[in-house]
């Protein structure tokens, strides 16, 4: 994957976010997306050897549109500043999530802001067994990768059926359950980019088994 040319890319579409302009370099985008979606096919496979349980999502499935949804956002620019994709990622479960971009590239994975049933069972699988997550949040290497969870909105409250004394009220609070680790875009060029990936891939990984735990039931 020739990374500097996509990034040569998303700086001149930035700085003309328009349709005519793309149009005009559609044939240059569709060749970045194709390169960039068999670099997802390969890392789908290596990926694949890390657990029995991985869910094979083939590049031209997981990699997310360039358009950004006016619709819903109006106020957004008409393209994004980044390609985004996610792997691993089975129905109503938690994806891992790859963003190559101008502002950040980032690996990430969990929840954001799900279905009210699955964060239901998610906040019920906190109830029965939140010592496990904070176990998990609170290993050394964990918190040295992602921090904590991604800081997103959180009720004030405690959520329905839970009282505010509950010994994990401030997991049962939010309502994204994700983390998310930056890289900087020398990592991105570097020869060994992909172990970069696969080893937070696999620090991540007992984190996202739990949600998927929970989220099943």
């Amino acid at each position: 994957m020739n990374f500097k040319d996509l990034f040569n890319f998303l700086t001149q579409l930035q700085q003309n976010n328009n349709k005519e302009w793309m149009d005009a370099n559609r044939k240059w985008y569709r060749l970045l997306r194709l390169d960039f979606i068999l670099w997802l096919d390969d890392l789908d496979l290596t990926m694949a050897e890390l657990h029995d349980n991985y869910y094979p999502t083939p590049g031209k499935n997981g990699i997310n549109r360039i358009n950004n949804n006016l619709m819903f956002h109006p106020n957004k620019p008409t393209y994004k500043d980044h390609f985004g994709a996610g792997l691993d990622k089975a129905p109503k479960s938690a994806d891992f999530y790859i963003e190559i971009g101008l502002k950040q590239c980032l690996l990430a994975g969990g929840f954001w802001r799900p279905e009210a049933k699955i964060l239901r069972s998610l906040r019920d699988g906190i109830d029965y067994n939140g010592e496990e997550l904070q176990e998990i949040l609170d290993k050394p290497s964990f918190k040295k990768r992602f921090g904590g969870l991604y800081k997103d909105e959180k009720l004030t409250h405690a959520p329905k059926g839970f009282t505010n004394d509950h010994p994990h009220i401030d997991l049962l609070r939010n309502k994204t359950f994700a983390v998310e680790c930056e890289l900087d875009r020398a990592e991105v060029f570097q020869p060994n980019f992909k172990e970069k990936i696969k080893e937070i891939y696999l620090e991540m990984l007992p984190f996202r088994q739990y949600l998927n735990n929970a989220a099943s039931v």
